[in-house]
């Protein structure tokens, strides 16, 4: 297991892997997307488990919007918007909050989205005078349609992490920390001419109550799975090159100020 910086991750990974070890690195996998193809071919040839550390593919609600979404249950996907914000920390120093923490939300939103994402339009800064950017909102659209719209910073003083789904059935909203999900529908009623007191939409809001458990505990079960069983990791390298393409198409989007193509 490797959570070194991310800047050492590419070295320490392949020495892991020659050495015949199977390895689960920490997110951001490596600095580059090319970085992370490389590391993929040399664990395919040694016929080792190379998984992603990202965490939230594992948390429940995470797994309960996907699949609900799968079924129908929320009807037509239209927007998948994720708030994942806190203060500076103090660890990181050798990347910015785009590869830090917005990296994770650009995961679970193609994971959740279940398509690819064709471009990526990003603003973003520093507002504490850093090496890096410290606060990013990035645009996302999906092959089929389907808009990501991830907002990600180390500015805001109290740790906020949501996802909210926008349907033409449903609008859902999970919290990663607390494991809670809402689902909210409403309906158009007949209007009633002269009665001022007609509220012409029915509003239902449900709490959905899923069994809680660690996302951590769950990703390091299923790395002893995929090593034990000789099966795929739910975070493969290979799904996390893309992520990692999204994410450099939005640190390129921030320079260019235009919507860069992920490639």
């Amino acid at each position: 297991i490797i959570v070194t910086p991310t800047t050492t991750h590419k070295k320490v990974a392949s020495c892991a892997l020659r050495a015949g070890k199977h390895v689960l690195l920490e997110k951001p996998m490596t600095g580059s997307s090319k970085d992370l193809v490389e590391l993929n071919r040399q664990a395919s040839r040694s016929k080792l488990v190379l998984a992603g550390g990202f965490v939230e593919r594992h948390n429940p609600v995470v797994s309960f919007a996907r699949n609900s979404l799968q079924k129908g249950d929320f009807g037509t996907l239209i927007t998948a918007a994720t708030r994942r914000v806190s203060s500076l920390p103090s660890r990181i120093r050798d990347i910015g909050v785009v590869m830090d923490l917005g990296i994770h939300d650009m995961d679970v939103v193609q994971h959740v989205v279940g398509e690819r994402a064709l471009s990526v339009y990003a603003l973003g800064g520093t507002g504490k005078g850093i090496k890096f950017e410290d606060h990013a909102n990035i645009l996302i659209d999906f092959e089929k349609g389907a808009t990501g719209f991830i907002e990600v910073n180390w500015l805001t003083p109290m740790r906020v992490r949501k996802l909210a789904l926008t349907c033409d059935k449903n609008f859902v909203e999970v919290d990663y920390m607390d494991q809670s999900v809402q689902v909210c529908s409403s309906t158009f009623k007949p209007f009633e001419p002269g009665n001022l007191f007609n509220v012409p939409i029915d509003f239902d809001l449900r709490r959905v109550a899923l069994r809680k458990e660690e996302p951590l505990r769950r990703e390091l079960n299923d790395f002893i799975s995929a090593m034990k069983d000789g099966k795929d990791p739910l975070v493969t390298g290979e799904s996390a090159v893309h992520t990692l393409k999204i994410a450099e198409a939005a640190l390129k989007s921030m320079k260019s100020g235009r919507k860069e193509l992920v490639r």
